[in-house]
């Protein structure tokens, strides 16, 4: 099973890539509000889930989208290891 600390820099380096943020994946906080920050609101989300279907080979439900579940780079990396358990 996949650490935390694999998956973190992996997740920020998707987001910046996904979604065109001006920053550097360093740069993102793991408990930084990406709503607050960044205005991620559930459109971008929807690109997210892709990103994270393709690069981690995880599947979401429905009942899984939630901007609050996708509102951390923490948040989203410890969604793709339950996932992945």
């Amino acid at each position: 099973m996949a650490e935390l600390s694999e998956i973190l820099p992996k997740v920020k380096e998707m987001l910046v890539e996904r979604l065109f943020l001006d920053v550097k994946p360093q740069e993102i906080a793991d408990e930084e509000n990406l709503v607050d920050r960044f205005g991620i609101d559930s459109v971008r989300i929807f690109e997210v889930v892709v990103g994270l279907e393709e690069q981690f080979g995880v599947d979401f439900a429905d009942e899984d989208f939630s901007v609050e579940r996708f509102s951390t780079a923490r948040s989203i990396a410890e969604i793709v290891i339950a996932k992945n358990g």
